[in-house]
């Protein structure tokens, strides 16, 4: 490798000599792009002056070799001396997942060859500042790994310049190019010192243009350096030839590197420059356009069930094989095919987009009500948990779950996952059986209820239910009871007592998820005790802020039409099916979930090896790794070192892929809950429980934060599930960002008589807490409270 090369010596497969930056111009210039002259003073460079020392102090010292300082002034004198433009490349910059924007230096207009050399050592030194020691950390970079190139470029001495995105930053849209420009060095642009101008080009050719303030101009200096000037009164604009050939140029570079890029330009003398380019970054997935009602009801299920981003072992695992992979089987069973196929898509490794799926009737479906009625007549949910499949599957469970994962040799541990999964398949047996009549229940008992026009009794017709996530709520309540006689939530450590009776509520109800039913990579209440403590530590604090309601079935019976006795038992009996059916989906789900944990441990006992042999930094890491390549590993111990490095690139890429991704939503939720017309309403959403409350907000984001409600709060949250369902014995309503009416959370604020508006889209970041709100669970609205009077706070009004 050279010290010094010219750009076009190098490509995109030149990271490690040239650096992202580097690499990606040099394979702009080998393509014909407007590029202006340069050279690279590469990697190779930079370990010959580093000798070992990484602090910036070291390079601000050093003196580069005679043999390199020769280099460099050669190339700088075939450039034709003059001003440049010096700029960091380092080997983890500009990839995907990793822009490393402003992370190093850049100088501009450079003049004189020693002025060169001082600003190629302060770019070797912008390595090894606080500020990029702790980008590289936050994305799990190690800096033994990382070494810099220098780029130095012919500088243009812009009329304007700036930034184009060959995608909507913003939205996401493809097909839509974003310029941003202003007067003098693109600095001004890039460093935010000024407002520029913005244009939105359109697909159709249609170009949307905000004027910018230009507050300062950025120009080069006579004999280095730069100056800011205030704009001329009549600021120039980017002529409409000039935009449309940056556009052009743009979408070429974006059909070269196959994704959207990152340009910096700059417009001189009548031509258009490229500077920069690299992967944009944090770039939210296309809007998925105009759903459906069938895809808005399932993107409004699977939001729901997403609260956070999937990893790859969740995407080779308990995503296709969960309660997802469940209910494929259970609607393929009748007819319908590709309920759920890719609803969810990868980059780069990475789940990046969340697709709201296209379920596709076929000619099956018109035996589907013959097959239904049959299945109606010959199980009964109400004694399904009698079915030798159900007892079959408990003992393969228990079996399992009994194994001593850590005594297993590496071949035998590597089974567990497919055996874990494989004990689902009994459940989904069953769900396509016992579903059936469940469904055949409900359905005659609200056409009942709507012909006696009591239609309004159907969702507390179904109140009262008993199932395993009452039976939890029941025994978290008395857990809160005991702690407080004990004082076992502030003793440290805690009174016997208590200890015993939390492990035995783990033991049996410890599968529960915390975050998602359909991924196995959040910990369960068994692997995360601290959440079931914080739920405890929520219901000890007093007597619950809600309601029960009334008996439906008693208001039912006193219908005009059944006074006689074998109508009211008729009607009794469908009231009985129809809850029973209740029970089977819940209860269902409940024991489904149950190999959950033993997938979840035995994953992370690989990590936990993987780790021991120096592949990963934590067990955990075993995440950012699919199924499938951890079944390829023959052997830990003898793992040929080539291949725990590449395991390690896979593991860091992803990571960093998934960091930048942190603060991207898998949908646009306004696609998914249409913005409402919300009149003096701080938010809206469809409304999911009766009456209205008033009290304070609490924000809870997640499991963790479950302790921080108090009775009477208004708990405001992104999603809900099984697991949440213990504070609704305290919160005075609650108010939830997905969702819809059939959502869990819905249903079990009905149970609680406490009102519910769900797929508010944005309640956790327009509500704030401690604010006072009144939640109409009628209307879907949440509206401010002026005043609390002690005897509204927290009550619930028009419950029955």
């Amino acid at each position: 490798m050279k010290l010094v090369a010219p750009l076009s010596a190098f490509g995109r497969d030149d990271l490690a000599q040239a650096g992202g930056k580097g690499a990606n111009l040099g394979e702009l210039v080998k393509n014909g792009f407007p590029v202006p002259g340069g050279f690279v003073v590469t990697t190779r460079a930079y370990e010959l002056v580093a000798r070992g020392q990484a602090t910036r102090e070291h390079f601000e010292r050093v003196e580069p070799p005679g043999e390199l300082r020769r280099a460099i002034a050669d190339a700088y004198a075939a450039l034709g001396g003059g001003p440049v433009a010096v700029r960091s490349s380092a080997t983890a910059e500009d990839l995907p997942g990793a822009a490393f924007a402003g992370q190093q230096d850049t100088y501009l207009n450079v003049v004189g060859e020693q002025a060169l050399l001082d600003a190629v050592r302060r770019c070797w030194g912008s390595l090894w500042t606080e500020r990029a020691i702790a980008y590289r950390a936050r994305l799990a970079i190690d800096d033994a790994e990382v070494r810099i190139a220098v780029v130095v470029q012919r500088m243009v001495e812009a009329d304007l310049a700036g930034v184009m995105f060959t995608a909507n930053p913003v939205t996401g849209d493809r097909g839509q190019f974003v310029v941003d420009a202003s007067s003098g060095l693109g600095e001004a642009v890039v460093s935010g010192l000024v407002t520029p101008d913005h244009y939105v080009i359109h697909s159709s050719g249609r170009t949307d243009f905000t004027p910018g303030r230009r507050e300062v101009v950025i120009r080069g200096r006579a004999g280095g350096g730069v100056v800011h000037e205030s704009a001329g009164p009549e600021p120039e604009r980017l002529p409409d030839a000039a935009l449309a050939e940056l556009t052009r140029l743009g979408g070429e570079v974006a059909a070269h590197f196959g994704r959207p890029q990152d340009i910096e330009w700059a417009y001189a003398g009548g031509r258009v420059h490229l500077l920069q380019a690299r992967p944009m970054t944090a770039l939210p997935p296309p809007p998925p356009g105009r759903l459906n009602p069938i895809q808005r009801r399932l993107a409004t299920i699977l939001l729901e069930y997403l609260p956070v981003r999937p990893y790859p072992i969740d995407m080779s695992t308990w995503v296709p094989h969960g309660p997802a992979g469940l209910m494929t089987r259970v609607l393929e069973s009748f007819g319908v095919h590709r309920a759920f196929d890719g609803f969810l898509r990868e980059e780069d490794g990475v789940v990046y987009e969340l697709r709201p799926p296209t379920p596709r009737p076929t000619v099956r479906m018109t035996a589907a009500p013959f097959r239904v009625a049959a299945k109606a007549r010959r199980y009964d949910p109400a004694r399904w948990t009698d079915d030798t499949r159900f007892r079959d599957y408990l003992a393969a469970v228990a079996d399992l779950a009994g194994r001593d994962l850590a005594a297993m040799p590496w071949a035998t541990l590597l089974t567990v996952p497919r055996q874990a999964l494989a004990l689902v398949r009994p459940v989904a047996d069953l769900r396509v059986d016992y579903l059936p009549p469940t469904g055949l229940a409900l359905l005659r008992l609200l056409v009942t209820v709507r012909l006696l026009g009591r239609g309004e009794l159907f969702a507390d017709l179904l109140h009262g239910v008993r199932t395993r996530t009452t039976d939890a709520n029941l025994e978290l309540a008395r857990l809160a009871g005991l702690a407080e006689r004990t004082g076992a939530l502030d003793a440290d450590p805690m009174p016997a007592e208590f200890a015993a009776e939390l492990a035995a509520f783990l033991d049996e109800y410890g599968h529960r998820e915390t975050a998602s039913p359909i991924l196995v990579t959040p910990p369960t209440w068994g692997d995360s005790p601290e959440t079931v403590l914080g739920l405890i530590r929520a219901l000890a604090g007093g007597p619950p802020a809600h309601k029960e309601g009334g008996d439906a079935l008693e208001r039912l019976l006193r219908h005009p039409l059944l006074r006689s006795k074998a109508r009211r038992a008729r009607v009794t009996r469908w009231v009985a099916a129809a809850r029973a059916g209740v029970a089977f989906r819940e209860d269902s789900h409940f024991y489904f979930t149950m190999p959950q944990p033993i997938l979840r441990r035995s994953i992370v006992e690989v990590g936990r090896r993987l780790r021991d042999a120096g592949v990963l930094d934590r067990p955990e890491d075993v995440f950012h790794l699919r199924l499938e390549e951890l079944e390829a590993i023959d052997d830990v111990a003898t793992l040929p070192a080539a291949e725990a490095r590449r395991l390690r690139e896979v593991v860091r890429a992803r990571a960093a892929r998934r960091e930048e991704l942190s603060g991207v939503r898998l949908i646009d939720p306004a696609a998914v809950f249409p913005a409402r017309e919300t009149g003096d309403a701080l938010v809206a959403g469809t409304p999911a429980g009766g009456g209205t409350a008033t009290g304070p907000v609490k924000v809870i984001r997640e499991p963790a934060e479950f302790g921080r409600l108090a009775g009477g709060d208004v708990l405001v949250c992104p999603y809900t599930n099984p697991s949440w369902t213990p504070l609704f014995q305290r919160a005075a309503a609650v108010v939830v960002d997905t969702g819809g009416a059939a959502s869990h959370a819905a249903i079990v604020a009905r149970e609680y008589g406490i009102p519910a508006v769900m797929g508010t889209a944005d309640g956790t970041t327009v509500l704030t807490d401690g604010q006072i709100v009144t939640v109409n669970g009628d209307t879907g609205t949440v509206t401010g409270a002026v005043t609390v009077p002690d005897t509204v706070t927290g009550a619930v009004a028009g419950a029955p």
